[in-house]
């Protein structure tokens, strides 16, 4: 799914971030539920998200992480879910909101690494 059609008011669906926690808390997409990567449960989703037909949208930095995600919830039975084209990354490159821990809007997005820096065009780079 592009962050296009993501952002678009009759887009509904539920958005899991499959970053680390320190990545998620320095900003993510607005109602982002964190799941982690290295951490991810399936178990804990499918406590938090029963009906298995609903539209489940899953985002990482550009999209590696969040396909193996993606992948683990399709094999759990998930039917309608999209890996975000570009990830944050992406979302921010197109001018779009971040939040932080918060709940306040910010430019910071966590780049995870110095050398995956590069992929961010807008907002300001922490990867530390």
């Amino acid at each position: 799914m592009s962050v296009q059609e993501l952002a678009m008011p009759k887009t509904e669906a539920i958005i899991l971030d499959a970053r680390e926690i320190k990545e998620y808390e320095t900003s993510h997409i607005k109602d982002a539920l964190y799941v982690g990567y290295d951490e991810f449960k399936i178990d804990t989703v499918s406590e938090k998200i029963k009906n298995k037909e609903q539209n489940i949208v899953v985002y990482c930095s550009i999209g590696i992480r969040s396909e193996d995600i993606a992948k683990k919830l399709k094999k759990a039975g998930y039917t309608n879910v999209f890996n975000l084209y570009g990830g944050i990354f992406e979302w921010k490159n197109k001018d779009f909101t971040l939040y932080n821990s918060e709940g306040l809007e910010t430019e910071k997005v966590h780049t995870f690494s110095k050398e995956w820096s590069h992929w961010l065009k807008n907002g300001i780079k922490i990867y530390e």
